[in-house]
Order: structure tokens, then sequence, then C-alpha cells
């Protein structure tokens, strides 16, 4: 009954666990005196074990230890045993202590059985639900069943995993190897498992049929994880990897808390060292505004922002909904309660000049943008009214307040422009960066490439199609894109914004670009499926404005090693603020006649550089 699939009932355990404490009673006796029981302690027996098993029954009744599904044994069961075992036995203790002054000195049972059989009675206890636990899983899995893993990382949290695999019996894990990349614990024994190098992955996938892999390491080297992942791809064995500690329950692992690793995992390169001191310098304390806040950009910022102790952080956005969930989310995850929220437009500058002249920040994060290159493409007048107008009033209203420093986050697209939405970008970098010249605010640009997840970024919009069955669309076979995590990115933000001092492009360190197509065929594989049979990838043709591969930098353009070797400042054509003013005021004016060709062919007068790809405004550079 115990190793079949039905749960035992609980009075059968209760006896044979009533069975194991009286064996454990005669055992203590037995080593106490060497086997060679004296005649006067066996006849003391009579009412010793009695006594010793009333005490033992009370315990379990008290603590239920019975109650347990004995093959999803855990060490919260190891834990009840002894403390109901340990209770009993002191409250042995006290009862033998009375009886000494009741029985002429002497003590009813000794104090070694006592202490003996509460070391027995634990170890066999025990013993008897992880050797239960242990056939289970052997007779109820056969070799078939069973899923042969190898876990990366050889330390605590490798551990951790492979303790909270071996608690599942449902599932029947059998850890086979443990791998690390750290040359001195190679070839030692971890809880009687090997410790192999990565180099040693493929024989291990050819000796034992592996079907997972799971990552139980911080800080793995970019490439020798995307190395063992991309071997594992190719050999169809799953990837999964431990969640951070905050997310296990009640501080522990679970194997059902164990995740299939994504896309954005693959692509994280090093881990990002800031100067935490300065970011906290700047930061503490202070009212900040940031807007987009709701944003996938903006609201990294806002959760990294409450790392340094702000007074305030006003959230401005429009959009309702994802302002709310920010809300929701600072309180009760982050429980940070300095927030400030506000539904609002950067084009309505009275709403604008309403913020600073109450909350008076000290310094603005402008995430807020329309940022999608075709929709942009097919509506300019939004662009110049959300991304320039908008930035200007912001600018305006930060140099009127005197504003310590003003972030503008631009992007790639904003060099070389191909597009509406870069040029409009591009436009207000060049405002910000003229401003700069005479206001005591200090005004500071940080131009990044694609961010891995964020709102309108190829990998949501890869997952979905992938989980609606295909076909996934690319544009163009040779598109090359840069990418960055969305962490990643606002860390360099903020720290562009403390070590900036005004007027400077600060240009991130993407790292190499990467080919969507590639990209698309990795996700289709971490999802289990083939390339070509269980889904197909569709080629569309570029969209208006896009180009195949994006820069980071004008060609006019040199870029100056700065304190970070992950950012550099772009060495840039400077304007006159007067010039470019008048410029974007025309700008402005001519949205309002809603007249595309006009809009299009001003902004291509600002910015020269500005050539159209794959759009009708083709047309305004010939």
């Amino acid at each position: 009954m115990i190793f079949q699939n039905t749960y035992t009932p609980r009075w059968y355990i209760f006896i044979i666990d009533f069975l194991i404490v009286t064996i454990s009673i005669l055992l203590a006796y037995l080593l106490r005196f060497n086997f060679l029981v004296p005649v006067e302690y066996l006849h003391s027996l009579e009412y010793v074990l009695p006594l010793m098993l009333s005490v033992r029954i009370i315990g379990f009744v008290w603590g239920k230890t019975y109650a347990g599904i004995i093959r999803y044994t855990s060490s919260k069961d190891a834990e009840r045993i002894f403390l109901v075992i340990s209770l009993g036995t002191l409250v042995l203790f006290i009862l033998n202590v009375a009886s000494y002054f009741f029985n002429e000195n002497t003590f009813l049972i000794p104090m070694s059985i006592i202490i003996i059989d509460m070391l027995t009675s634990i170890f066999l206890l025990t013993s008897f639900r992880i050797i239960v636990k242990s056939l289970y899983f052997n007779l109820n899995l056969s070799k078939d069943e069973r899923k042969n893993i190898v876990i990366y990382g050889a330390g605590e949290l490798g551990l951790i995993t492979k303790r909270a695999l071996d608690r599942d019996s449902e599932i029947g894990y059998n850890t086979v190897a443990f791998i690390d990349d750290n040359k001195l614990g190679q070839n030692q024994r971890l809880e009687r498992i090997t410790i192999l190098a990565p180099n040693q992955l493929e024989q291990i996938a050819e000796r034992h049929k592996i079907s997972t892999l799971i990552f139980a390491k911080k800080n793995i080297p970019s490439e020798i994880k995307n190395k063992i992942a991309d071997f594992c791809l190719n050999n169809n064995i799953k990837i999964q990897h431990v969640p951070n500690v905050q997310h296990w329950i009640n501080g522990e692992l679970s194997s059902k808390q164990i995740r299939n690793i994504k896309i954005e995992d693959l692509l994280q390169r090093e881990p990002i060292i800031l100067s935490e001191e300065d970011i906290r310098a700047e930061i503490l304390g202070k009212s900040i505004l940031v807007t987009g806040a709701a944003g996938s950009i903006g609201s990294e910022i806002v959760r990294q922002l409450t790392r340094y102790q702000p007074k305030t952080i006003i959230l401005y956005d429009q959009a309702e909904s994802p302002l709310y969930d920010l809300e929701l989310h600072l309180s009760e995850e982050l429980h940070f309660h300095n927030a400030k929220i506000i539904i609002g437009d950067v084009r309505n500058k009275n709403r604008l000049e309403y913020i600073f002249e109450r909350y008076k920040p000290s310094i603005v994060y402008h995430a807020a943008a329309y940022k999608h290159v075709p929709m942009m493409e097919k509506n300019p007048v939004e662009a110049i009214s959300t991304n320039i107008l908008g930035t200007k009033n912001l600018a305006d209203l930060s140099k009127a307040y005197e504003v310590k420093k003003f972030v503008f986050v631009s992007t790639d697209k904003a060099v070389n422009p191909t597009n509406v939405m870069g040029a409009s970008k591009r436009i207000a970098e060049i405002y910000i960066q003229s401003l700069n010249q005479i206001a005591s605010t200090q005004f500071i640009t940080t131009r990044f490439g694609n961010v891995l997840g964020s709102n309108g970024s190829v990998i949501p919009r890869f997952r979905k199609q992938i989980e609606n069955g295909g076909p996934v669309t690319i544009t163009h076979p040779e598109i090359t894109r840069f990418f960055m995590t969305i962490p990643e990115a606002c860390q360099l933000v903020l720290e562009a914004g403390a070590k900036g001092n005004g007027g400077e492009i600060f240009v991130f360190d993407m790292g190499k670009s990467v080919k969507i197509v590639d990209l698309a065929k990795k996700m289709i594989k971490l999802y289990g499926l083939n390339l070509g049979i269980d889904i197909q990838i569709q080629y569309t043709g570029l969209r208006p404005g896009e180009k195949l591969y994006e820069e980071l930098l004008n060609i006019a353009e040199n870029t100056i090693p700065t304190h970070h070797n992950k950012i550099l400042k772009a060495k840039v054509r400077e304007y006159q603020l007067d010039e470019i003013t008048a410029d974007i005021l025309e700008l402005i004016e001519l949205a309002k006649g809603y007249d595309n060709y006009k809009m299009v062919g001003k902004m291509k007068a600002i910015v020269p550089e500005f050539i159209s790809k794959n759009s009708s405004y083709e047309t305004l550079d010939q």
C-alpha cells in the first residue's frame, strides 16, 4: 500500500511510527548496556515502556507527524519529527528528575537511555520516511520515465536546486552531473555526483539521455551561457533556470518554481558595475519627475530610482491602466509609498507647469515618446507634437524652474535617420543640447538601441506569434538590430545622468548587432518547436522608414571614452539655440496644417542627414 499510487491511511503510518519508537526504546537499552541488560532494568521495563510510549503517542497526536504524505517527505517533516521527539524527551527528563526525589534518590529511567532513545527515534522515524519516498520513486517510475538532468552551478544554489528536485518524486528527476566553470571544484563530488567542466557537456549528453539543463548559478559569463544554450537547443535539451531567491515561496525553492529560460536571459551581457554612491548622492532626498512612467523604459527607471531613497517620484503618463498597475507594484511589492501618480500629456504645457510649480522636481527623466517607426511614418504630426513639442515643453519648464538635471531618453534611430520617428528624436536632441548653452539646468541625452521586451519590440511579437502557432513574420532575412535588456538600459540612463555635466549625448555600448532571423530561430527552439515542421518563418518586406542596419553614431560624429566602459560620449555638431528654436516653431506651425510632405520636408531641412527609406517621402530627397 505504501509503495502504490494510492495514499496510505493515517492510522497505518501512526501504527508504524508506534512500532518504530517501541523498537527505539528497546534498542536504547541494548546500546546502553552493550546488549547485556541487567535483570533489574528488564523488570523496570514493565512500567518504563508504557510511560515512554504514552509520551511519544501524545507527541504524535499533538504534532500530527503521521498526517504527512510520505512520498512527499521534505525538510519540514524532518523538522516536525525533531520538534515532537525533543519535546517528548524534555517531558521524560522532567518526569525522571521528579522520580528521583520520590524514589529514594534513584532515577526511574537512566538518563543515558532517554538521550539514546531520542537520537534513535529521530533517526529511525526520518529514515523510514526517506526510504519509503526513495522506494516509491524507484518502483513507480521506469527508467524511461525518469528525466536525466544536468545542473549548471555546483555552489549552494546548485545544491539547493538538486534537493528541490529530489523532493519532487512524481516528476522523477535524476541529477546525473553538476557543471561549473570554476576549475577549483571540477572533478570533485557533491552529494555523490561529479562536478564537470562546461566542455564535458557533450560527452554527458551522449552517455545519458539528458532531457533538461538547469542554470543554477548567478553571473555566468555570457559567452559560456550562450555556447551551452546553443548546444542544448541543437540537441533538443530543455533549458531552465532557477528564479531569484525573492521569488521563492516562504524562502524555500520548489521544483515547480524552476522556469523555462527566455530569450532575454540569453541576450544579457556581463553585469554592469554602477557608481552606486554617485547615483545615490544624486537621487537621495530629491523630488524626481519621470515622464512616460508607465512605459517599459519609464517604469523600470522608476523601479530603479526607488533603491536610492528619493523624496518623491512623480509618475507622469497618459496611460491610465498601466500607471495604476505601476502604482500597485510600487506599494505592494517594492513597499515604496512616496510616488505621486499624475495622468497627463507632455504636449499639455499648462498641466506640466502645474507639476513643476507644485512639486519642484530636481531631476527630470524624460522617457515619454512615440517610438513606433511605421506608425510615425503615417502620422508625422504626432511625432512632431509629442517627440519634439513635448520635449520642448519639458525642457523649457526645466530651465524656467531651475531643475538641476534633465535626462533625455533618445534612440539609435536618431543617427542618420531614415524615418520620421528617428528624425523627430534627433531634432529633440538638438534642441535640448542647444538649450544647455544658456541654462543652469544640465541637459543630458542618452542614446541606445532596441530594448528587449519593451512595448512594441520584436520579442513580445515573436512570442505571441509562436504561441499562436505561427508564422513568425520578419521583414527581411538580413535585418539586424542592437539589443539591450530593459534593466541594463535604465541602469546606464541613471549612471549617465549622475555623471553628466550637461550638453553630452551619451551612447551606450550595445555590443554586437543581432540578426533578427537568428533571434527568431532561437526563440522557436526555446519553445521546443521545430522550424519548418511545427512553425514557419515568413518574410514580409521592410516597412516604411525601416533600414537593415541601425547605427549608433552619425558618420560625421566620433566618440570619446567616459568614466564607464559601456558609456561613450558622442562628439556632435552644435546648433545655435535661436536658429533651432525658429526652425522648431515653424515645424510646429506646419503641423497645424496636417500637410505631411511639408512637415517632413521641414524636418529634412533641420536634419540634412535625414534620408527616407522605403517611404513615400523619398521623393523629397531627390
